[in-house]
């Protein structure tokens, strides 16, 4: 089972780094593919997989609790760590944070379990990907706003960031998909099927886009902050995700894996837009490059262990 698993993902990975390397594809071209993963294809099949499904089906509380005090737990102590210990400003421990507590549920996430489980992965993708898009990004760019704009009233930054979100096409994906499966409203034949086709190229389409912009990519901010943010994100969040599925609440043991796997891959690619865009280019990608190469082996491992 792993050979199946990993074996297509390394390859894609490695025809999306090769197509930059040899100059098939330039990087900015692999970059515009990245985007319409993010702002298309995935939104299509977050929508598509929640409105299409009843709210009962998707909705997990156990697995939603775990993973939230988890993601939540990491991100509040590399928050206080950056700030007190790196000596960070407030907006960007706010960022390097998000490095220490969030994976890359959408991309590999979806890639991954997709191989393991099918259809049934989004089950599981779901959840997590309405705590990040909900809770853990609206928290991240709060405070980035209560960092950046000194004097700014909280109801500015809060109408500020509801107006960011509402910009975002995954935000509203989920939001819409959600009101369709709560309300049960029925989504027209053709517009299902347009959206499962596009749903199907995410996965696929992220991992070349993933191994193109590795390309470049080199270790030039290494530090003990850089290595916190790394263990963080690929060892103490699925250790802790782990535990909480296991011992602390009733999970079934295919819950309890596939939370592990979630939670042991590497940093999401929104950790790396956010550092360039408040200028942490280097201090974002060092550590999302060590991420990907540990974050692959330890969930390499994993499958391995639970499935080989």
């Amino acid at each position: 089972m792993v050979f199946e698993v990993i074996i297509p993902i390394f390859i894609l990975l490695a025809l999306g780094y090769l197509a930059v390397k040899l100059n098939v594809l330039a990087k900015a071209q692999v970059e515009v593919i990245g985007s319409f993963v993010i702002k298309i294809a995935l939104p299509a099949l977050m929508f598509q997989s929640l409105a299409s499904k009843d709210f009962s089906e998707i909705w997990l509380p156990d697995f939603f609790l775990v993973f939230a005090v988890a993601a939540y737990f990491c991100y509040g102590l590399g928050f206080y760590l950056s700030i007190r210990h790196f000596k960070q400003r407030m907006s960007h421990a706010s960022i390097l944070a998000l490095g220490a507590s969030m994976s890359n549920t959408g991309l590999l996430g979806t890639a991954v379990l997709s191989l393991l489980l099918g259809s049934k992965a989004m089950t599981y993708i779901m959840p997590i990907l309405i705590f990040e898009s909900v809770l853990l990004i609206p928290t991240v760019l709060i405070l980035i706003e209560l960092g950046s704009q000194k004097g700014a009233s909280v109801v500015a930054v809060f109408r500020n960031t509801f107006l960011m979100l509402f910009k975002n096409p995954l935000f509203v994906s989920v939001i819409a998909g959600i009101v369709f499966a709560v309300l049960h409203i029925p989504m027209p034949t053709q517009l299902n099927a347009v959206l499962d086709m596009l749903g199907h190229t995410a996965s696929p389409l992220a991992l070349f886009a993933i191994g193109g912009g590795i390309v470049g990519m080199s270790l030039k901010y290494m530090n003990l902050q850089t290595i916190y943010l790394v263990l963080s994100n690929n060892i103490l969040m699925p250790v802790l995700v782990y535990a909480g599925l296991r011992f602390g609440v009733n999970a079934s043991q295919e819950m309890v894996y596939a939370g592990t796997i979630i939670a042991a891959l590497p940093m999401p690619t929104i950790f790396a837009i956010l550092g360039q865009l408040n200028g942490l280019k280097d201090e974002a990608l060092t550590p999302l490059l060590m991420s990907t190469i540990i974050g692959f082996a330890g969930v390499s491992c994993l499958i391995a262990l639970w499935y080989g």
